[in-house]
């Protein structure tokens, strides 16, 4: 997806959680707008920092994992190391958990809260090997800074 289509889904992001307090009711249509905005994948949605743990949060896609410890997988290294990881093969990941065998690649990012905790991660996953590169990091950033802009954690 190119910088362009990022930038426009940032926008619809923004319209659609702008003025609205609820944290779950603005996650879940940040994912179904994710999900329908990307191209070949098969999950998108949201881990929550809770009890120093990662819950499952609203996404879109097949029933996934429901806690993940932080350091554990791709979505608790995110989240403990505090950065986006950008995976184009998730069996080469130490310790990749295997929500769902037909995902290949996957990208991380942190999402924090007003005081810059990590409060969040959101989770993309694609059953295509390498499916996302460093456009789609640098997109789905901004993407995650309209989330923090406007969420309430």
């Amino acid at each position: 997806m190119s910088n362009d289509k990022y930038e426009l889904l940032a926008q619809q992001l923004q319209a659609l959680i702008e003025g609205e307090p609820d944290l779950i009711a603005n996650l879940s249509n940040a994912s179904a707008a994710i999900n329908e905005a990307l191209e070949n994948i098969n999950w998108a949605g949201f881990y929550l920092v809770k009890e120093n743990m990662l819950v499952l949060g609203p996404f879109q896609g097949k029933p996934a994992c429901i806690r993940i410890s932080f350091g554990k997988g791709v979505c608790g290294t995110a989240a403990q190391k505090n950065q986006t990881q950008l995976v184009k093969d998730v069996h080469e990941f130490p310790g990749h958990i295997a929500c769902d065998s037909a995902s290949r690649s996957e990208i991380v990012i942190p999402i924090h809260n007003k005081s810059g905790v990590v409060a969040a991660v959101l989770d993309i996953d694609s059953p295509d090997l390498a499916r996302f590169d460093e456009t789609d990091q640098s997109g789905l950033e901004l993407c995650v800074n309209v989330l923090e802009k406007y969420l309430l954690f």
